[in-house]
Formats: structure tokens, C-alpha cells, sequence
């Protein structure tokens, strides 16, 4: 089971961050981020908006440790960016999807998931899952140098994905998307939210953050100028919306302002009829050509990932138990063996020391040998000491 860390409930806190870029003699060439100070708290979608060069990217890189910092304090899960250690909590899908044009879907899916050192069954079962979600279950087979921008942005959120992060990192996900992949991504971050995910949404595209985050923070040239909830930022004070069935009769129409003229001393600006956006329309014929069954050859969006959704089927967990199983019986058998092993060098020492303690033949003839020799010995030297003796006498 994946380790929690332990924070606050802040996953980011930056406080005065700056970020200065420089030529080679040391002077200041661009200030991308110009004090910044803002938070992003467990379990929201946090949007950053901006045009293009506000800084969004250079924040991103910032937060993964990927640039320092020039001034500031920047957290993240209460740690220094650089620390490693967080990696594993946190899922990253940049601007531009840098992938290996050599290898497959489910090899691209298999290698970061290596990387977060997933287990063989685990990175099958989730690559196999993430690629029927994103649409590319057809061409899990084809090389991804071949895939369309739009296809590398699905492939690169499977990626992004893999390790079930705690804290995900999206920059410009819906770019190259159709509206399918774009109304797509936006019910996968709901879905995340809804497990306690946090999620960071950079992008220019404000339909996308606006249907999707909690809070949001606008930037430009580096600064922030505006940050709060929808609702606070773009609540209309001045106008008034009733929203009401069909009217068919104009006198009601007229009676309607009449009320206003005399309570509010105001009056009806306009009377239109309202009309679905494009988006929803366009998603609409589509989901009518599916029930009919109509052939396409581009991506079908599937349904989010099981482990996505934090549910396991019975395969998962009868998974899970025989493995359980098969290392309680793996540590018995190993328990056995170090029992027989230890027996066994007891039998050796107990050989050992009976060999010490009984001579054996060889040895007992060695002392034998010995004791011959040395008794010849000693009776050649008597016999030599006595014949000197005698003719000394003489």
C-alpha cells in the first residue's frame, strides 16, 4: 500500500515566489514570475490563467523542482521541490508530450510505470484500463511517433496518470483535443476530485477552468491581478437573471414590465431565447451516431479508469490474496530451510567434535610410529654412552 505524507492541508504554498532568468554574464534577461503568492489546498482544482508568457509554465516547473527559485518560498507536501521523495505523489502532464517515438502505447505505459516502481500485474492491469479510458485501446500496438497531436495529449494523460497521484499537474491538457477529449478530461478531473484529488489546471481555454475548478489566479506579466472562486470573480452585480418556461403571449410579457417599471423603476433590457452552447450540441450529434453504431476510425472515449474511480474488481483482489498467500507460504518455506540448515551445521559440529575427541587409526599409528622411534632412539644413545665408558677405563 502507497505511503501517505503527512502535511498540512496546503499540498502547495508559495510566498514571494520570483523567478528571474539570466544571460551568461549574470544580468537579468526576463522576470517570468514577479513575487508571487498563493496556495493550493488538498482536494481542490486549482486553475492558473494567463496568455501566453504570463509565467503559468515557468510556476509549473518551479513546483516540480525543475527550476530554482530566484526570491521566495515555495512548499510542496511541505518539503523543498527538489525532494525526491515527493515525486511519487505527483502526476505531470506538460505542455508538450515528450514520449519515446519507438516504443508502443502499452511500452510507454509500462516504462513510467517502472519508474514508479509498480509491479508487473499492477502496471498490465492499469495500462490496459488508462489506454479504453483515453480512447487508444485500438492502437495500443502502434508506435507512438505515429500518433496525432491530438492522440499524444490522450497517451500523455494515460501517462500522467499510471501511478494514481495525489497531487496532478496539467498543463494545457485539452490542447489539440476534440470537444469529445476536452468534455472527456473535464469529467476525469470531477472524478478526481470527487477521491480527494488535487489538481493544478494551467490553460488559456477559460471555458475549461471555469467549468471545472474550485479557485483560480489570473496571471499576467509574471504577476497575479486576480484570485478567488468563480463565483466571486465573475458574478454580474449590475443584472438580474429569472429564468422561466416559454413565454407565448406577449401581454405577459408587457405585464411583466409594467411590475418592473413601478417596484424596481427599471426595465426589461432584452427578451431572448436561450440556446445551448456549441460544445454541448456537437457532443450531442456525436453521442446519437454512437447509438446508432455508425463506423469511425478516430479515438472512442472509454470510461474513467477502475482504479481511478478507487474501485477494485474481484479479480483485482482475489489477485491481491493470492499473492498475500504466496508470501506467507514463500516465508513458511524459508522459515523450514533455515530450521534444516541449522540443523544440519549442528550434525556438522557434533561430527566435528567426536572426530577430536576419538582418534582415529591413522592417528593412532602415527603415535605408535612415534613412540617406537623414539624408544630406538634412546637406546642407540645408551648404547654409545656405555662404549665410550668402557674405554675410558681401559
Amino acid at each position: 500500500m502507497k505511503q501517505r505524507i503527512k502535511t498540512a492541508d496546503s499540498i502547495v504554498e508559495a510566498v514571494g515566489l520570483t523567478k528571474i532568468f539570466k544571460d551568461f554574464w549574470m544580468r537579468s534577461k526576463a522576470t517570468a514570475v514577479d513575487g508571487i503568492t498563493f496556495s493550493i489546498e488538498r482536494g481542490e482544482v486549482f486553475g492558473l490563467l494567463g496568455p501566453n508568457g504570463s509565467g503559468k509554465s515557468t510556476t509549473i516547473k518551479l513546483i516540480l523542482g525543475l527550476l530554482n527559485t530566484t526570491r521566495g518560498r515555495l512548499t510542496v507536501f511541505g518539503r523543498e521541490p527538489h525532494d525526491v521523495f515527493t515525486k511519487k505523489y505527483i502526476g505531470f502532464l506538460p505542455e508538450e508530450s515528450y514520449l519515446y517515438p519507438y516504443l508502443n502505447s502499452l511500452e510507454t505505459l509500462d516504462y513510467y510505470g517502472r519508474l514508479y516502481g509498480l509491479d508487473r500485474k499492477t502496471r498490465q492491469r492499469r495500462s490496459s484500463e488508462l489506454l479504453e479510458m483515453v480512447g487508444l485501446s485500438q492502437v495500443a500496438h502502434r508506435h507512438v511517433g505515429e500518433f496525432s497531436k491530438g492522440m499524444m495529449r490522450r497517451i500523455g494523460l494515460a501517462q500522467a496518470l499510471i501511478n494514481d497521484p495525489e497531487f496532478l499537474i496539467l498543463d494545457e491538457p485539452t490542447s489539440g483535443l476534440d470537444p469529445i477529449g476536452t468534455r472527456q478530461v473535464k469529467d476525469l478531473l470531477i472524478e478526481l476530485k470527487r477521491r480527494g484529488k488535487t489538481i493544478l489546471l494551467s490553460s488559456h481555454l477559460l471555458s475549461d477552468v471555469e467549468d471545472v475548478c474550485d479557485r483560480m489566479t489570473i496571471l499576467y506579466g509574471g504577476k497575479i491581478h486576480a484570485e478567488g472562486t468563480a463565483d466571486e470573480l465573475l458574478v454580474d452585480s449590475n443584472h438580474t437573471i429569472i429564468k422561466v418556461p416559454r413565454i407565448k403571449n406577449d401581454g405577459t410579457i408587457q405585464q411583466i414590465e409594467k411590475i418592473l417599471e413601478t417596484n424596481e423603476n427599471s426595465a426589461i433590457e432584452t427578451v431572448t431565447q436561450p440556446r445551448q452552447n456549441l460544445e454541448a450540441f456537437f457532443i450531442q450529434i456525436v453521442d446519437k451516431a454512437r447509438e446508432n453504431k455508425i463506423a469511425t476510425s478516430g479515438a472512442n472515449a472509454g470510461n474513467t479508469a477502475a482504479f481511478l474511480r478507487g474501485d477494485e474488481e474481484g479479480d483485482v483482489l482475489i489477485d491481491k490474496l493470492i499473492d498475500s498467500q504466496d508470501a506467507e507460504q514463500l516465508a513458511t518455506q524459508e522459515k523450514d530451510e533455515v530450521i534444516d540448515t541449522t540443523s544440519q551445521d549442528d550434525a556438522v559440529l557434533d561430527s566435528l567434535l567426536n572426530t577430536t575427541s576419538e582418534p582415529t587409526l591413522s592417528q593412532e599409528k602415527t603415535n605408535t610410529s612415534s613412540t617406537s622411534e623414539t624408544e630406538a632412539d634412546a637406546s642407540v644413545i645408551e648404547g654409545l654412552l656405555s662404549n665410550e665408558d668402557e674405554e675410558q677405563t681401559k
